[in-house]
């Protein structure tokens, strides 16, 4: 029997907000936790023995997503510092979660949030009981198809439950009774999280090795490669084997050997957020900054701090330290700013801050975004979205199924209505699109409480100390 729908939401009045031209952007921010970080944390701790304590933890709707998943699950969180010091403790179950000797299915809720779902509907396969895994209406269409097939090959019973025409996405429904050592081949097409997902779950295996093998490219490696380092600071150790020399094209195969089992580290601290600096360092490229981000920097373990190399490439100038980067750019006319071409499948989310850049090239080239077809199946579909935008703002583009070609402007309209189709990021890139001289409006701009809440008071920040 399927889930029965979310119900339905109550009509909002669409806020609008109005971007005056913006001249410069200058100073210093401190990042938000990462998303991405946050919520493995959080999973990881849960499975854990002993006791975690996890710091500068995010504050958005996708780690609530995540907190709510495991408080339903049973976990003991202890949140009263969550707002005051961005801290919370978690008393881990060490091992599987068990719900077996619940008379209904245990069901979670989990928004539109991507890092609760996929990796809870892999660990929840390892577990005991019934699940029930779901969010909104654009959560179910969503694929989550070729992690379903993995787990399937590791003897979950595990399906999605949606009828036509999104099959293959959420709700995902499980009878679990644990799963087994051996070996899975998935695609990884669209999504790295699906292998996240799988290697999450492996150290909870009733019998090892597990090995995950993916059959074509791996898109966003990066994250799967931040994903194993966490996993090993909470006593887990992945081995991986490229089977690709093509490093364009990785094909790799993950090992998790059978009795390791998740240990709390004690404390962990969740480095700021590199996807959000990009709109920050962004924005420096335009106007000349220069413009710092705290809390990410050259030994950032996430694979969105690349994003300051494209902008170097398009002429600025990049100071790298270990916790920060730093972004400048000359606008006397000695360090213009250039079109670029550029492989984006490491740094998706960062890449949609480009094509606004891309706006601003001032040798007239145009600006070549490619490998990003997995910006179909994220929070909106967002090539369509960045295409449709662009366009309102005078741009020409050519959209291509996983690229799009952003030609430079010599004035952007004035006071277009952005609309941000409920996507954080479309909020936030498009927010840069008021250094064109002219004003801007952005439809719905609270969508970014999704991974950044605080979004345009840090913008404002930069604003006052130019």
């Amino acid at each position: 029997m399927a889930a029965e729908a979310p119900p339905p939401k109550k009509e909002k009045k669409m806020e609008q907000l109005t971007l005056e031209p913006i001249q410069r952007l200058t100073g210093t921010i401190v990042l938000p936790g990462s998303k991405s970080l946050s919520n493995r944390a959080l999973l990881l701790a849960a499975l854990s023995k002993g006791t975690t304590t996890v710091e500068n933890l995010l504050d958005s709707d996708d780690i609530r997503a995540m907190l709510g998943a495991l408080e339903t699950l049973g976990v003991q969180v202890d949140e009263s510092a969550r707002h005051t010091e961005k801290r919370v403790v978690i008393q881990g179950v060490g091992g599987p979660f068990d719900v077996s000797g619940r008379s209904e299915a245990c069901e979670m809720m989990l928004g539109n949030a991507g890092t609760a779902m996929r990796p809870l509907a892999g660990v929840v396969c390892a577990c005991k009981g019934k699940f029930v895994l779901d969010g909104t209406a654009r959560m179910r269409e969503r694929p989550i198809q070729d992690l379903i097939d993995g787990l399937r090959q590791l003897g979950s019973p595990v399906e999605c439950t949606q009828n036509p025409p999104y099959g293959g996405c959420p709700p995902v429904r499980v009878d679990a009774d644990g799963i087994e050592g051996g070996k899975c081949v998935i695609s990884g097409k669209i999504s790295s999280q699906y292998i996240s997902s799988l290697l999450m779950a492996a150290p909870l295996a009733k019998t090892g090795p597990v090995i995950i093998e993916v059959k074509d490219e791996l898109v966003s490696k990066p994250y799967v490669d931040m994903t194993i380092g966490l996993m090993k600071q909470f006593g887990v150790i992945v081995e991986v084997e490229e089977l690709s020399e093509d490093k364009n094209a990785p094909r790799p195969r993950y090992t998790v050997r059978g009795g390791q089992c998740y240990v709390s580290p004690g404390t962990y601290y969740v480095e700021g957020d590199a996807s959000g600096a990009s709109y920050f360092l962004g924005g420096a490229a335009i106007t000349g900054g220069p413009v710092t981000v705290e809390g990410c920097g050259s030994t950032s373990v996430q694979g969105d701090i690349k994003f300051a190399n494209v902008l170097e490439q398009m002429g600025c100038t990049v100071e790298w330290k270990p916790n920060s980067i730093t972004v400048s750019r000359k606008t006397d006319g000695s360090q213009p700013l250039k079109g670029v071409d550029v492989d984006c499948g490491e740094i998706p989310d960062a890449a949609m801050t480009l094509t606004v850049i891309a706006l601003f090239a001032q040798d007239g080239k145009p600006t070549a975004v490619r490998n990003v077809y997995n910006w179909r199946v994220k929070e909106t579909e967002r090539m369509k979205a960045i295409v449709t935008e662009l366009g309102k703002l005078g741009a020409e583009v050519e959209e291509g199924r996983d690229y799009c070609i952003v030609q430079p402007l010599a004035s952007i309209k004035p006071n277009v209505l952005i609309d941000t189709y409920d996507d954080h990021r479309m909020a936030m890139c498009f927010s840069l699109a008021a250094c064109g001289g002219q004003p801007v409006i952005i439809n719905d701009p609270a969508c970014t409480a999704k991974t950044f809440p605080t979004y345009f008071d840090e913008l404002r920040s930069l604003l006052s100390s130019s």
